[in-house]
């Protein structure tokens, strides 16, 4: 038996994740918990560096923005989801309750991890099921590419006795591309073929690309086919194939190709504004959606899922929606179609992307799949953003000013503008924003809290899109906004008297580029 006394410190070190940190700057952990250490793969010394944040650069990189802002400003308790990787490149799902408040003049924060991992990999394994299903109703054939271990899969063959026998069975990548394009696809495509897989398979971004080509179908007849790649995960994406009915839907297809270079980023679950339904007897049935597109059709996730039973019609359906009745009989009848919609919450017209398994008349079954995708650039109404950099600096939405309420925000704002679409770095920024401060943990906290602030201000005017922000780096995205200097600097005639001498007048570091502007002027 053992005899030692119970500690306290032992409670804790079984509380899942357990860590304390004192945030006054620099911020950094005081307390790990050894089941920290243990889910992490790393000891102590690692974590408790006084000089910076060690548990912080466990956080997924795609997380770490929100966890600061949620740190930043948490007064009290509160709870975030985000994702960890161990030292072993694992990611870990956990919910972090974190209690703040002060102690001998310190302001100090307890956290407690709950791993989730398990949680998130069967409810990911539900909506991959969903999601496959709703694919599968739509294209011949799915492949799935495992770019981390370079296999590749098929997971639904339709009814081809060719890829039934190969459902689900590893294959390596290169050789199981290089075999079906050789004894599949028209000699004239397999050039064309192999460029395209070359480029897609290990997809980097979340823009998929349609390539259009012929091959033998189960019959043995060459038949026309389009196909694309869509993003699950960081590793994994999806080949999916259909045949054309005819060489004239092809063609049609593939006039519209530039269309879905533009399609939105692929990032609610696995498609971002995504949604699939079975029609049969003019009777629909809800296959998979993502939130966004239960939004636009107008239901709530719980009425989602309660139309499978319900069964409406088609025009039941959709009466709540942003979707016409004129709009669906022209899917019915061509089998592909795109749509416009006004959404009311960033003040802008959105396209829609539809794609009929057949022609419906309706009779008998068919599926119906949408995409939400995205203007390029997106089409404004009455919110195209106007920057006045000549004499005072301003930024206009319609006609209407934006009201900062930060003046370093708007002069982030307007450092952004200087740089003509150019990334600026963190500690450039602070060298502008507090010029005579070096880049410290304390101007780098204070940089973040004014960069989170001029992202409020401009998603409370729906133009968050108007700045980009990559692993710290942000930049104009000049395409979506119109600027005096912009024009000025075009060199067409209309715009040469737009300049008279004055530019950001609110900045002194302004003054770099008037002195050019100035010699142009001259």
């Amino acid at each position: 038996m053992n005899n030692q006394p119970f500690s306290p410190l032992d409670a804790i070190n079984r509380i899942s994740g357990f860590h304390q940190y004192i945030l006054d700057p620099p911020r950094h952990l005081c307390y790990a918990g050894g089941n920290l250490c243990r889910m992490l793969g790393t000891g102590e010394e690692e974590l408790l560096q006084q000089d910076r944040d060690g548990y912080v650069s466990f956080i997924h990189p795609d997380d770490r923005e929100e966890y600061e802002s949620f740190l930043m400003y948490l007064e009290g308790s509160g709870s975030l989801q985000y994702r960890l990787l161990d030292t072993s490149g694992q990611v870990i799902h956990v919910i972090d309750t974190i209690t703040v408040y002060f102690q001998n003049g310190h302001r100090m924060a307890d956290s407690v991890l709950t791993n989730i991992t398990e949680q998130q990999k069967t409810r990911q394994q539900k909506e991959t099921g969903k999601y496959l299903r709703a694919l599968s109703e739509v294209y011949d054939k799915i492949f799935e590419f495992d770019g981390k271990n370079n296999i590749v899969k098929c997971l639904y063959g339709e009814n081809s006795p060719s890829f039934q026998w190969l459902q689900n069975i590893p294959m390596e990548m290169d050789v199981a591309i290089d075999n079906w394009i050789t004894s599949t696809a028209a000699e004239e495509d397999r050039q064309s073929l192999k460029e395209f897989f070359s480029e897609n398979r290990n997809i980097a971004d979340d823009r998929p690309e349609r390539i259009f080509y012929h091959a033998r179908c189960s019959t043995g007849e060459m038949r026309p086919y389009a196909g694309l790649f869509l993003k699950l995960d960081e590793d994994i994406s999806l080949f999916c194939c259909r045949c054309c009915q005819s060489e004239e839907e092809a063609e049609v297809l593939r006039q519209e190709n530039d269309t879905l270079k533009n399609m939105q980023a692929l990032t609610m679950q696995f498609t971002e504004g995504m949604l699939a339904f079975e029609l049969e007897d003019n009777r629909v049935k809800p296959l998979y959606t993502s939130d966004n597109m239960c939004s636009f059709f107008g239901y709530t996730r719980e009425q989602w899922e309660t139309l499978t039973d319900l069964r409406p019609t088609i025009d039941e359906f959709i009466a709540k929606g942003g979707i016409s009745r004129g709009d669906i009989e022209t899917l019915f009848s061509k089998g592909e179609t795109e749509f416009m919609y006004y959404d009311i919450q960033r003040n802008t017209y959105r396209r829609i992307r539809a794609i009929c398994s057949r022609k419906y008349d309706g009779s008998g079954k068919c599926y119906v799949m949408l995409h939400r995708m995205k203007n390029s650039p997106e089409k404004k109404t009455e919110t195209l953003v106007y920057i006045r950099t000549f004499g005072y600096f301003d930024v206009f939405v319609g006609e209407k000013p934006i009201a900062f309420r930060n003046s370093k925000a708007k002069e982030l704002f307007a450092l952004l503008a200087d740089r003509k679409g150019g990334f600026v770095t963190s500690e450039e920024a602070i060298g502008f924003l507090w010029e005579n401060e070096p880049a410290n943990s304390l101007t780098m906290a204070r940089y973040r809290k004014v960069a989170l602030r001029l992202k409020n201000t401009l998603e409370e005017y729906g133009v968050a899109d108007i700045i980009e922000s990559v692993n710290g780096k942000r930049r104009l995205v000049t395409e979506r906004v119109r600027c005096d200097l912009y024009e000025y600097l075009s060199g067409e005639e209309e715009y040469a008297q737009l300049f008279k001498g004055s530019y950001l007048s609110n900045y002194s570091w302004g003054e770099s580029t008037l002195a050019e502007l100035t010699g142009e002027y001259l």
